[in-house]
């Protein structure tokens, strides 16, 4: 069984564990259940389709299921929008799927570099493939860390998160926040399973913080699209910030990041500190 197989098996499996036989409908039939979740049997009935048939599929035995059977798994499993995604692209059915190669050098666009300097009150920074830092404007540098002054292959943003000190004390909510980057990195590797990066990126987390592992293991997948963060700024003290994401058009491998400050709150004072202090207003040095 191939790598991508056997990530399949695994989400399936944990997926199935994770469901509750109560709230998915199903009638008690007096047996006992040695393992959480449904079994598969139960799935299949859920899906519509054989248990052979669902057997095969979580075996990771090569079986080609249609839009219809993979929408109705993912019913069946209880799956959101992310974890529909995820199944889609490890059987090779995604949308988010990469079809082909990407360049290995992920580069901003110009304009874009000019609309994060625009946003001179707002952190916001862009994100490529596999978390990797590729812009960020000075507010953003200053709330976080400073990318620039990193080497670029250390420029990225679940590395940071995870393997940093730093990023232990500035987050109030780290155990959140990592998690969350585990599960976006999870989501983001299915997308491209031969991505070599990625594979090294994975293999130092792991041996680097014993929270990855146990995260990974847990097979779990999530997409930031928006939420909140809190903070304990070394300058600033505490702040609480709000964040959107936007997905790039003509390059979906791009996350724009901007977070913002609820109007009259300390953190808008906090955010205009910033914006003051610290790094210099040169111009900024395009990272490469």
């Amino acid at each position: 069984m191939d790598g991508t197989r056997r990530e399949l098996a695994d989400f399936l499996r944990r997926a199935r564990a994770g469901v509750d036989p109560a709230r998915a409908g199903l009638p008690a039939d007096g047996r006992v259940r040695r393992v959480p979740g449904l079994r598969r049997e139960e799935v299949a009935l859920l899906a519509g389709v054989s248990t052979d048939y669902y057997t095969r599929l979580e075996q990771g035995r090569p079986v080609r299921p249609s839009t219809g059977v993979v929408d109705a798994v993912a019913r069946a499993l209880d799956l959101d929008a992310a974890g529909r995604a995820h199944l889609a692209d490890l059987l090779g059915e995604g949308t988010t799927t990469r079809p082909t190669r990407a360049p290995e050098v992920q580069r901003v666009r110009p304009g874009l570099h000019q609309l994060l300097d625009a946003l001179e009150g707002q952190p916001a920074m862009v994100l490529g493939r596999r978390t990797d830092v590729l812009a960020a404007n000075r507010v953003a540098r200053a709330l976080l860390v400073d990318w620039d002054r990193m080497p670029a292959r250390q420029r990225n943003y679940a590395r940071w998160v995870l393997l940093s000190d730093e990023a232990r004390a500035l987050f109030a909510d780290w155990d959140v926040q990592a998690r969350a980057v585990v599960e976006t990195l999870r989501l983001d590797t299915g997308r491209d399973p031969g991505d070599r990066a990625a594979r090294d990126l994975v293999a130092e987390l792991a041996a680097g913080s014993p929270e990855f592992r146990t995260w990974w293991q847990e097979h779990r997948v999530y997409q930031r699209t928006s939420g909140s963060k809190r903070f304990r700024h070394p300058v600033v003290g505490d702040l609480v910030l709000g964040y959107e994401t936007l997905t790039l058009p003509g390059d979906p491998d791009q996350t724009l990041f901007v977070y913002t400050a609820e109007p009259g709150s300390a953190s808008v004072q906090g955010l205009r500190t910033l914006a003051s202090w610290g790094l210099p207003a040169a111009d900024r040095t395009v990272l490469p």
